[in-house]
């Protein structure tokens, strides 16, 4: 089974968890695009979704669903999204696709929220992917210095913008043995916007597929 099969495996897995007629949280990445096509395929009728980017803003639009405000539904049921990493307590790594600070608002609004992943994404300490942190531009060195400080290797993802308009320190080599303290660490770094840890509101389920099926954690 290829790595697009394993994706769509985990996408239908999450289906059973959608209600008819509810709000949905949607993330961000090529799993959560398979879902978003699982979906169609379903005939699942959804009242609306929130979404994390403008990439998933259009692809929901493009199969017919319409794409609601956040400050207009209050909090959501359900929030699907992938991740870059995730280990055994569920704790993540996202960001690769640039949406980390629209997702963590999300996730933080959802009273459930479903990661889907192969296995290939699960490690046994996260931060072998390099930890993504938005920043607001004009606070990019220092809070590269602050990073620096705290045993990272952070680099500029250069020419590259998120939808909130600002830019992306990706870093490498940070000890994330306590994400959770990592995270606040970081996020209080003046000028970071957020960081790409969720280990203080980790994923509830995980759907990790594999070649012998979906695995719940």
């Amino acid at each position: 089974m290829n790595a697009v099969e394993l994706k769509q495996q985990a996408a239908a897995a999450a289906l059973e968890f959608v209600r008819q007629d509810s709000v949905l949280g949607v993330g961000t990445g090529s799993t959560v695009n398979c879902f978003i096509d699982a979906l169609a395929e379903s005939g699942i009728r959804i009242e609306a979704a929130v979404s994390s980017s403008e990439a998933t803003t259009e692809r929901l639009r493009a199969i017919g669903i319409r794409v609601a405000d956040l400050n207009d539904t209050g909090g959501l049921d359900l929030y699907i999204d992938g991740a870059d990493e995730f280990d055994e307590h569920r704790r993540l790594i996202k960001g690769g696709g640039g949406a980390l600070t629209r997702e963590k608002i999300i996730a933080g609004a959802s009273r459930k929220f479903v990661c889907i992943a192969d296995e290939s994404k699960q490690v046994r300490v996260l931060g072998k992917f390099p930890l993504p942190v938005e920043v607001i531009p004009m606070a990019r060195s220092f809070v590269a210095r602050k990073l620096t400080a705290m045993g990272g290797q952070p680099v500029w993802r250069e020419a590259f913008v998120t939808d909130n308009g600002q830019w992306i320190l990706d870093v490498h080599h940070l000890d994330l043995v306590d994400p959770s303290t990592i995270e606040q660490q970081i996020n209080d770094i003046p000028g970071v916007v957020t960081c790409g840890l969720f280990a203080r509101r980790p994923a509830d389920l995980v759907l990790c597929a594999a070649a012998s099926g979906v695995r719940k954690i």
